[in-house]
């Protein structure tokens, strides 16, 4: 479900800290893979910049990512899956808690993951932050070669 941006959704929306949460952009829940039932008291909100995921009823967590934390973003989706227009979105984080978020089971699962990969690389720029691949070591080279660098 796709929220509208343009409208105030309350006090986190009014705020300008890079920190908050921001506008609230999708909520979805989990799903049964079967007919696509959402009987699950999973709920994953996607905010301008957070990630959050709700489980539980008796025993409730709360885990939260921000936006610039998360590096790569994959989708998975099974042959049945398919068949009842779900998706399972894995996302690769910097997160302390969690390195990988596995979101199951849930309806516009491509527009999600593309809202997600787009929201985090915006976050990226907003705060600065640039997240480097150490791709060789100058100790592999000779001294000719890195004379030449």
């Amino acid at each position: 479900m796709r929220f509208d941006m343009s409208k105030n959704n309350g006090p986190a929306a009014a705020s300008a800290s890079p920190l908050s949460k921001g506008n609230l952009v999708y909520q979805e829940q989990k799903r049964w893979t079967f007919l696509g039932l959402p009987f699950t008291f999973t709920k994953y909100l996607f905010h301008e910049n957070d990630l959050q995921i709700r489980r539980g009823f008796l025993n409730s967590t709360e885990d939260d990512t921000y936006m610039y934390r998360i590096i790569d973003v994959k989708l998975q989706q099974s042959l049945v899956q398919k068949m009842f227009g779900l998706g399972t979105i894995v996302c690769y984080t910097s997160d302390a808690t969690d390195k990988t978020l596995v979101i199951k089971n849930i309806k516009h699962a491509r527009e999600i993951k593309d809202f997600i990969y787009t929201a985090s690389e915006e976050a990226k720029m907003r705060r600065r932050t640039v997240n480097m691949q150490n791709i060789g070591d100058y100790d592999d080279l000779t001294d000719d070669a890195v004379d030449n660098l």
